[in-house]
């Protein structure tokens, strides 16, 4: 099984070697690595042609966003599997590609996924949030849930079937993806209850609270659209609940 793994970048010099080394010290070998960079105007580039490993593909040319980036990549990627690893994020260890690999073994299975801990930029070790996923229920996307997206491997065959991310949209296109793709077209997936990814805060889905409120409001249109049919008041209300004790167990 070969996996291809997605990273998107754009002015990342900071952290963007960090990302490269989660994936090159990987045990697992049938690894496609894409780096999608979208003219960065810093030293991005840079680190990565200098760097010791080198990712199977870098794409450098402006874009109109993450989630344009995001199809960019997909539509290049030539792997059984295909798992989304941002410029901010790092894998908690370097077996996770092993298991997502055993566990898509079962080829009933379309999708894997696990939890996720946001982290302080400064320091990786210092865990700001818990995000616990579960395993999916009918419904459960329209009351704002989706798998920890980076740690969320979904088979090339379905990204087909699916279709690709909304690039209309500025901030919560994954959710949107992940409504049509569980909701509509009932993908089969299994939920792995370990710690896969860390990722930094300061992205563009959650570096402050007018983002978030945006994003928010985004998805609740999106997913009125697909057919959610609740108020605004009670969408945000089961969305921002089901967040808290993520903030409170921090594992």
């Amino acid at each position: 099984m070969k996996i291809s793994i997605i990273t998107v970048v754009y002015n990342a010099e900071s952290t963007i070697l960090d990302t490269l080394e989660a994936v090159a010290t990987q045990t697992y070998t049938n690894i496609e690595h894409i780096v999608v960079d979208g003219a960065s105007t810093d030293g991005t580039m840079d680190r990565i042609e200098q760097s010791n490993y080198q990712p199977t593909c870098v794409v450098s040319e402006p874009d109109s966003g993450i989630y344009d980036a995001m199809n960019k990549g997909i539509a290049l990627a030539t792997g059984d599997m295909i798992g989304l690893l941002n410029a901010d994020d790092v894998y908690q260890s370097n077996s996770v590609l092993a298991q997502v690999a055993a566990v898509m073994a079962d080829a009933e299975l379309d999708a894997c996924y696990a939890d996720l801990v946001y982290v302080k930029s400064q320091d990786l070790s210092a865990v700001t949030r818990y995000w616990r996923s579960r395993e999916y229920a009918p419904g459960l996307c329209f009351r704002g849930w989706m798998p920890a997206h980076p740690t969320f491997f979904l088979r090339r065959s379905a990204y087909t079937e699916i279709g690709p991310y909304r690039a209309d949209l500025k901030y919560q296109a994954d959710l949107e993806f992940c409504a049509r793709a569980f909701e509509q077209h009932k993908i089969r997936s299994r939920y792995v209850p370990e710690l896969w990814v860390r990722m930094r805060l300061g992205g563009v889905t959650n570096n402050s609270f007018r983002t978030m409120w945006h994003g928010n409001w985004e998805s609740y249109r999106a997913l009125k659209a697909l057919g959610m049919r609740r108020n605004p008041l009670w969408y945000f209300c089961l969305k921002f609940g089901a967040k808290i004790p993520q903030f409170i167990f921090r594992r």
